[in-house]
């Protein structure tokens, strides 16, 4: 990743491809704790850090599911030190794992959210939301090109409407449950899958060339994601070599079965 001045960034808890060469949970999740031992200590004093920003699942990199004692402790981290939190829930928000907030997942409250996409149902609109002792109490100066959008309002207002009665809530997190079953059952029959992973409907297949080497298959993986396009299935890109299986909230099985079999056609076709 680029530098930019004043960021440092430091790996994600990326277990199965674990860049300590470690394993969890004999690691003692060192991917957090190294923050304290190494980067607070050697790198960049704490009182030079303003806060600590990160996905609570990340996404571009790959739809990574981080242990649940990784976010416990870097929270206990940056709580020790004064050190703000910041929760990326970009994509990860709004239902997307069965909850409101992914984040909730871990039972972890950060001091800050961003959210965007899901907040108006793919309307114009983000938000940075912060817990009130930090608000400045001062308007800001800066303007911005979509401010005062009522049809983009609207969008929002219904889309926190409908989660309210968690409806959509209860789906995403058992048709998550069922999504992740086939995946995994696809796992077990095919060599060129080396994890899945996800919570609700927010879901990776990572592509290999075999479960032994787990060494990445690019090439692989587009083929699958090019050959499910030409039959109607749309999945996306994440990591080097992952597919993000990300159906809409309102998902049923029966959509799901369908999906997963177009998926598997083109396993069955890439495995020849």
């Amino acid at each position: 990743m680029p530098e930019m001045p004043g960021v440092t960034h430091i790996p994600y808890a990326y277990c199965y491809r674990c860049p300590y060469k470690m394993e969890y949970p004999s690691c003692d999740v060192y991917c957090a704790k190294i923050i304290e031992e190494q980067y607070l200590d050697h790198v960049i004093p704490p009182e030079e850090v303003a806060a600590v920003f990160l996905e609570p699942i990340q996404g571009e990199g790959g739809y990574i599911v981080p242990p649940k004692q990784w976010h416990k402790e870097i929270r206990k981290i940056t709580e020790k030190y004064g050190i703000l939190e910041v929760a990326d829930e970009i994509q990860s928000g709004f239902g997307r794992t069965g909850k409101w907030w992914a984040i909730e997942q871990f039972d972890v409250v950060p001091d800050v959210m961003c959210m965007a996409k899901g907040i108006a149902s793919g309307m114009p609109m983000s938000a940075c939301v912060f817990n009130e002792k930090y608000d400045i109490k001062q308007p800001g100066a800066h303007a911005t090109t979509f401010a005062g959008n009522l049809v983009t309002t609207a969008a929002a207002l219904a889309t926190i409407k409908m989660f309210e009665d968690e409806k959509v809530l209860a789906n995403a997190t058992k048709q998550g449950a069922y999504l992740l079953k086939r995946e995994n059952e696809m796992k077990e029959k095919y060599e060129c899958i080396g994890d899945v992973r996800g919570i609700g409907l927010m879901t990776a297949v990572e592509i290999v060339k075999d479960k032994k080497s787990k060494a990445i298959d690019m090439d692989t993986r587009n083929k699958i994601v090019m050959g499910c396009m030409k039959k109607g299935l749309l999945t996306l890109f994440c990591g080097v070599s992952s597919i993000r299986v990300i159906p809409a909230l309102t998902v049923n099985q029966a959509q799901i079965d369908t999906a997963c079999e177009i998926i598997e056609s083109e396993l069955k076709a890439v495995s020849k």
